[in-house]
């Protein structure tokens, strides 16, 4: 099974024209609330692909708390791990131009307040696939990270947003997943990044793809989904979502790679994050349509 320990959030999604510029004010159209936040988005994107996923978080009292958490109860996702803190829920404002490039502020509000100690160590045993990312307190993360270790589950780390990360901590990560930016951020190349973890790093590259960089050298590359983008919020968290199921069926790396990158495609067709995310036959189905 998956356990995702990240953030949950409301998603204020504002189309636009085109992106903003510092200073500058644009006139959209009319915004929607869907749900989102990486550790949701990325529980979801699991789930869709087939996998049994549970989300530790935190959301608050007010109504966006049920924004974010009916489509997860309904998707079949176990929340009892969710906690209620003072804090309001979490809220990112999105802003998606006509080409389907996007900007995004997030206000964490309730997701500072999530705690390792949420998650039981019976949820922490071999055959469990823990995902994390950086929207939650780093200090929580590490020590989940660390007990998910020390109890034989796998570690799954979306570096995002780009956050300094304690080093010490690599050798406990089975598989990174940043995009370009946010590997680069790190400071350090990524094949000396992927050297210091249990399996890799893997950088996605948006329409170049996703290359694979692993502790013993090897380096595995695929290519991006031919689309033309409508919306590309929450391809990211997609492809951690889906990556994560497929690890979680044991299928070799690789494979799992080409799925996750067709399902980041897949999700760049609609808009919203949770409300784009394909289904295992979808996925099946985009696979093929992949460049060899």
């Amino acid at each position: 099974m998956i356990l995702v320990f990240g953030s949950i959030n409301v998603d204020v999604i504002v189309p636009v024209p085109q992106l903003p510029e510092p200073g500058e004010t644009v006139l959209g159209g009319d915004y929607r609330l869907l749900p989102g936040g990486k550790g949701a988005n990325q529980a979801m994107a699991a789930r869709r692909a087939g996998a049994e996923v549970a989300l530790a978080g935190a959301v608050g009292t007010d109504g966006f708390a049920i924004v974010a958490l009916d489509p997860l109860k309904r998707a079949g996702i176990e929340t009892s791990l969710v906690r209620q803190a003072v804090p309001p829920t979490g809220c990112a404002a999105i802003m998606v131009s006509a080409a389907g490039e996007n900007l995004i502020a997030v206000a964490p509000g309730a997701n500072m307040a999530v705690r390792a100690a949420q998650v039981p160590d019976r949820m922490l045993a071999p055959g469990t696939v823990v995902v994390a990312q950086m929207e939650v307190p780093a200090a929580e993360t590490g020590s989940v990270i660390r007990r998910a270790r020390a109890r034989g589950a796998s570690v799954l780390l979306n570096l995002a947003p780009a956050r300094p990360l304690d080093r010490a901590l690599l050798t406990e990560i089975d598989v990174i997943v940043a995009n370009a930016g946010e590997a680069a951020a790190y400071g350090t190349e990524p094949a000396a990044i992927a050297a210091g973890l249990r399996r890799g790093l893997v950088v996605t590259r948006g329409p170049a793809g996703a290359t694979a960089y692993l502790a013993d050298g090897t380096i595995v590359s695929v290519p991006a989904l031919p689309i033309v983008p409508v919306d590309t919020t929450g391809a990211g968290d997609t492809f951690v979502g889906v990556l994560a199921a497929e690890l979680d069926r044991d299928m070799p790396l690789a494979a799992a790679l080409r799925r996750a990158s067709a399902a980041a495609g897949l999700a760049c067709l609609a808009s919203g994050a949770q409300t784009a995310m394909p289904d295992a036959d979808a996925i099946d189905a985009a696979v093929t349509r992949l460049p060899p």
